[in-house]
């Protein structure tokens, strides 16, 4: 809900000198951001570090009447308003040093599951795509939520492998919601909504995708999860600072390694050469360092009997049947075919597959194995 405390808190973070670090010493000095807002410019004594020019922007009429002009928009476009002074923001988040006072976001998630952050290259080679296919595969029944940037290549593929999967997912945008960029990604950034993501953003409405503002989003992708993978990326490539905000934080990083000669595996050897990153050899070994499952032992939680003995459910034998009569059927047209929706069908393909009965294909077809 919108309160009072979010728009003196716009209008405070819109200040000219106020960045998030000043944002959290004055609001915690004060009590509030109206306090501050009203307090700040007279008793900025009180606060060890600031000087007069730092808070000679406090009381501006100027950024009350943007805070407004926010609030109306947020409230048009169903955008949430989060506060990290009042413990609204993602927790992990929190205790990043210089976390976001003010994170906007569209649609909800479970801040209480796990999170893991995986990012890479634009350029995304079919050896970071396979990695990304099975690394989905294989985590298929543990409960988690990725995180990435919505940008083309790593990025999309793995808010689009989440959405196959049935796994949440968060895009961190490094522009207000007035703009999605890139454009091409629309759609994607809809599906998240639709199938339980959300989208994030300390950027007001109006702050265009400018450059500067892509190295300051990769510290939220790297502080909300507790572990980064990066997958692939070149020397300098963006991802490389997503990994050094993980390393000032002390989260996990972990490297996808490549051929020494491959260019978009070289900044991800030199992360692992330099200690800034741990080598991924297996996707098993990387799964358990996560702490998730590994498909096997999920299936013995759930099916605690030799595999000749398993009995499919009445569900499971109707998909599995019906799969097996109609080869390369789509997700699509089973749920036509069955009259039931894919979101009830999808889980049960997926126990289907760790059972070895179905496998699936690009474009969410279907065959009995």
């Amino acid at each position: 809900m919108i309160s009072e405390e979010h728009f003196y808190a716009i209008a405070l973070r819109e200040c000219s000198q106020i960045g998030d670090i000043y944002f959290h010493k004055l609001v915690t000095t004060f009590g509030s951001a109206r306090e501050a807002w009203e307090r700040g410019k007279k008793e900025y004594k009180k606060l060890d570090g600031l000087g007069l020019k730092t808070v000679s922007d406090i009381g501006n009429k100027d950024h009350l009447k943007f805070a407004e002009k926010e609030m109306e928009f947020c409230e048009k476009n169903s955008v949430q308003i989060r506060l990290r002074h009042l413990r609204e923001t993602p927790t992990i988040l929190n205790e990043c040093p210089d976390a976001p006072a003010i994170i906007y976001q569209k649609g909800n998630f479970d801040d209480a599951l796990k999170k893991i952050s995986i990012v890479g290259t634009r350029n995304m080679t079919s050896y970071g795509r396979q990695f990304i296919e099975d690394f989905f595969a294989e985590t298929q029944l543990s409960r988690y939520i990725s995180v990435s940037g919505l940008a083309i290549g790593v990025d999309k593929e793995v808010h689009e492998q989440s959405i196959r999967t049935l796994k949440p997912t968060l895009a961190v945008l490094a522009h207000g919601f007035e703009f999605l960029y890139p454009a091409k990604n629309r759609k994607l950034s809809e599906k998240i909504l639709e199938e339980g993501g959300a989208l994030l953003t300390e950027f007001t409405s109006s702050r265009k995708p400018d450059r500067e503002n892509f190295i300051q989003r990769n510290r939220i992708v790297a502080g909300i999860s507790p572990s980064t993978v990066v997958v692939e990326t070149g020397f300098g490539g963006g991802s490389i600072s997503t990994a050094s905000f993980a390393n000032d934080y002390n989260r996990d990083v972990y490297a996808l390694p490549g051929k020494i000669t491959d260019p978009y595996s070289q900044g991800c050897n030199q992360l692992i050469f330099h200690h800034k990153a741990t080598a991924i050899s297996t996707i098993k070994d990387l799964i358990s360092n996560l702490g998730f499952h590994t498909p096997r032992e999920k299936i013995e939680e759930l099916f605690p009997h030799s595999e000749s003995t398993i009995q499919l459910t009445d569900n499971q034998n109707q998909i599995y049947q019906f799969i097996r009569a109609n080869p390369k059927i789509s997700l699509d047209d089973l749920a036509q075919e069955i009259s039931l929706s894919s979101h009830k069908i999808l889980p049960i393909i997926l126990e289907l597959e760790l059972l070895g009965k179905v496998k699936s294909f690009s474009g969410r077809q279907f065959i009995a194995i």
